[in-house]
């Protein structure tokens, strides 16, 4: 009778340690990782989905390693890896459709689609906004005209954040207390 035995125990316990046929792969990851996850991070908005976008656009660059002729751009390929990778998960992103009995209804609004009112109360409320000092009535205009926020609003007219926010307190009040507004609104 012939037993087998394992004159090599310790290659049998200890799995063969893997090697990657790149090393200065692994050297780049390890090196540029932080950089390019806040890369991903500024793409997606979620660190979960930045480290998805990352491993992903990672993937890629390993699999075309070896064509990479320039290994100086490298930061350059990957961030064009992230930035098309991005591009196309928001292609492929799902819209997901119910079917339902009953069509949706929108709410109601005051004062219905009687478009005669509507275009009263606009020209009332710009008729207002041209009542007020011109440094408030630019800074309403940025806000909420033009829909920047109260730094860009301080950035574009070369005041403080803090200026932005009490002139546009002081003209949203004058709005709310304008007459011909409240006769308009009412």
């Amino acid at each position: 009778m012939t037993t087998l035995v394992c004159t090599s125990a310790s290659k049998a316990a200890a799995p063969a340690a893997r090697t990657l046929p790149y090393p200065s792969f692994s050297s780049y990851v390890k090196a540029r990782q932080p950089v390019l996850l806040r890369t991903a991070r500024s793409l997606t908005g979620n660190p979960s989905d930045a480290e998805d976008l990352l491993q992903t656009a990672l993937t890629k660059t390993y699999v075309a390693w070896e064509r990479i002729e320039d290994h100086r751009a490298l930061d350059g390929y990957v961030r064009r890896a992230l930035l098309n990778t991005r591009t196309s998960q928001w292609r492929k992103r799902k819209v997901d459709e119910f079917a339902c009995d009953e069509l949706p209804e929108p709410e109601p609004v005051r004062g219905g689609d009687d478009q005669a009112e509507q275009q009263a109360l606009r020209d009332a409320m710009w008729r207002a906004i041209m009542r007020l000092p011109a440094r408030q009535r630019a800074m309403v205009v940025l806000r909420y005209y033009e829909d920047l926020s109260e730094v860009q609003t301080a950035e574009v007219l070369g005041v403080s954040v803090g200026t932005v926010k009490s002139a546009v307190s002081r003209a949203l009040g004058k709005l709310r207390e304008d007459a011909e507004l409240g006769l308009v609104r009412s």
